[in-house]
């Protein structure tokens, strides 16, 4: 009953909010303003305020979001635990296989794609004009090269 005279005095002031921003020829705005203002009234009478204030101040209810709250964090604390277990037994397995496997992926990432011919490192290097020539001022580039393996 309180919620409904609730309800009903805010969807009032909210139409009179809405009447006076049409008498300043604000329609749009004050079409809105009775569209929001509108909205209590109608909770109230389909009974959804009254399921929403028992909703709030009911201790049972809480206690009901409490177990759910409840409920969640075990899931996510099972959900952990078994993606621990499954990556491997202790932290110093699981850094060692961390470690095999930058080791293994890190070679293979920088060298370069040469159409599946041999390995850079096998391949017969060419001597640059500059080397040739004894030229200092390609030393820099060509320290890259041969890092490179080109």
């Amino acid at each position: 009953m309180l919620t409904s005279t609730l309800c009903a005095a805010l969807s009032a002031a909210g139409l009179g909010i809405a009447a006076m921003t049409a008498y300043r020829k604000r329609f749009l705005a004050a079409t809105r303003i009775a569209a929001y203002a509108l909205v209590p009234l109608g909770l109230a009478m389909t009974g959804i305020a009254d399921w929403i204030s028992d909703l709030v101040f009911k201790p049972s209810v809480w206690l009901g979001f409490g177990v759910l709250a409840v409920s969640a964090l075990l899931f996510v604390i099972s959900r952990a635990v078994e993606r621990r277990s499954e990556e491997g037994g202790t932290r110093k397995e699981r850094r060692a296989a961390a470690a095999a496997q930058r080791a293994a992926l890190a070679p293979e990432a920088s060298a370069p794609s040469l159409g599946g011919a041999q390995a850079p490192a096998q391949q017969p290097r060419r001597k640059t004009k500059a080397k040739a020539s004894g030229g200092d001022e390609f030393a820099d580039i060509e320290a890259i090269l041969k890092k490179h393996g080109i």
